[in-house]
């Protein structure tokens, strides 16, 4: 299983996202990385293996920013190379993504007889293309990214930055995991594809449901439906969890969070 951790607000976005990575490390991964933006380019960090790698060069390069989006990646469609590990970024557009994507083969081949040139082997990357697609025939950056989730078909959860959008950040679920958390601090979220990322920062958490996106920025967080277009207003719930019970969605045993997420897995 893949890890999706992100992070805006005030604070330096780095250590949150990796701290998030390395409490999502029970799910399995062969590969992980990060992308940072420091003014109005993103940067992109990635490495094969555990998260140490990543840790290491970003640690010799003294990275800091906001917002920050981090992936741990299990190999699906593609080898696990530093190449088809996320962050992928496509003209300044940048997508981690949990999921599959049944349609992407079809998107790709679309994308690239108008010009588009791919640098992995993943569905993922599709995505990333489909937005500038969009951007390019006049779209803003929320009509984007809906318009191309639209298009495809599968599972996601993901997380988008833009370098000509870079107050803003995009998240959206479809069949795969992803929650939201509210920071101590004003316009602070934390966003993660399961609770134990968040639990250090804050138990203050907003679930998304399927077919919902949520948009970031200095105006704070709205959650809107991708079909509709529509505002949605969400509870806040408060999770009462220790770490260690986090780790288990809340049941008694880890066998018994693996039996009920069956459905999830398979879907």
């Amino acid at each position: 299983m893949c890890g999706i951790v992100a992070y805006m607000g005030p604070r330096n976005g780095v250590p949150v996202v990796l701290d998030g990575l390395r409490k999502l490390e029970y799910r399995g991964y062969d590969s992980a990385g990060i992308a940072i933006l420091d003014g109005k380019k993103i940067d992109i960090y990635r490495s094969v293996g555990k998260l140490i790698g990543l840790e290491d060069k970003i640690r010799e390069e003294g990275l800091s920013g906001t917002p920050v989006i981090g992936h741990t990646r299990w190999a699906t469609h593609g080898r696990p190379t530093e190449a088809n590990a996320h962050p992928h970024k496509y003209e300044g557009v940048v997508v981690v993504h949990n999921g599959i994507i049944e349609n992407y083969l079809e998107l790709r081949r679309e994308l690239a007889a108008s010009g588009h040139e791919f640098s992995s082997e993943t569905d993922t990357e599709v995505i990333s293309h489909l937005i500038v697609q969009e951007l390019r025939l006049g779209a803003d950056f929320d009509q984007a990214v809906s318009r191309s989730l639209l298009r495809t078909r599968g599972t996601y959860a993901l997380a988008v930055l833009s370098e000509k959008e870079p107050g803003k950040m995009i998240v959206a679920r479809q069949s795969s995991p992803l929650v939201m958390a509210l920071g101590e601090k004003a316009g602070e979220y934390f966003v993660a594809s399961d609770i134990p990322a968040l639990l250090a920062w804050s138990k203050d958490v907003i679930f998304l449901d399927d077919g919902e996106m949520a948009v970031f920025d200095n105006q704070g967080m709205q959650v809107i439906g991708i079909t509709d277009g529509l505002v949605r207003e969400k509870p806040v719930r408060r999770i009462t969890w220790d770490p260690i019970m986090a780790e288990k969605s809340g049941y008694k045993h880890f066998m018994l969070k693996e039996i009920f997420e069956q459905p999830d897995a398979v879907s």
